[in-house]
């Protein structure tokens, strides 16, 4: 498996050995050996899968104080994949690091605690599988305005579908000081 740091620290970029031949393939998707040297969580509690069509935007989404770390990996199509830093006091608040995510590269990234997550998806559909530190805790969810320009992320979509939540999502000068 190859291990990428990013721009943000925590935030890794993983692609796995795959195996493969004229029936098929196969790969590691997650090995905790290889994630305690990688200094990665060991433990993941809650397994999500979502499907959308080109052009839905899912995100920016946190938790907290339960927070969740989430590996992140594309089965089926392609997203474009967005983690924003908003830990009160970090050295890398506002800042953001986005990649492909899509069943060819078979990439995995992980987000942790800390940071917010979302998604647009640039392929007819796409199907996203993530592993979640902790369990999902609805009256601790927040989100982030997608589209903030004091973070500037560079979305490869101009008119993303948002659902009613996201489009009215706060700006990040507007969270309370967030910490891990």
């Amino acid at each position: 498996m190859q291990v990428e740091k990013t721009n943000l620290e925590g935030v890794i970029l993983l692609t796995p050995t795959v195996f493969g031949d004229d029936r098929g393939f196969f790969m590691e998707t997650y090995n905790q050996g290889k994630a305690v040297e990688l200094g990665l969580p060991t433990e993941f509690v809650q397994d999500n899968h979502s499907k959308s069509s080109y052009g839905v935007l899912r995100g920016l989404h946190y938790q907290c104080p339960q927070w969740q770390g989430k590996l992140v990996r594309v089965i089926r199509g392609e997203i474009y994949d967005v983690a924003v830093d908003i830990r009160a006091g970090s050295a890398s608040f506002g800042q953001w690091y986005g990649c492909y995510l899509n069943e060819d590269n078979k990439q995995q990234l992980y987000v942790p605690e800390g940071f917010a997550h979302g998604f647009c998806v640039t392929s007819e559909s796409a199907e996203v599988v993530y592993k979640c530190t902790t369990l999902y805790a609805p009256e601790q969810e927040g989100s982030l305005l997608w589209n903030d320009p004091e973070i500037g992320i560079e979305w490869p979509i101009e008119n993303p579908s948002l659902s009613a939540k996201d489009a009215v999502a706060p700006l990040l000068k507007d969270l309370p000081p967030l910490s891990v």
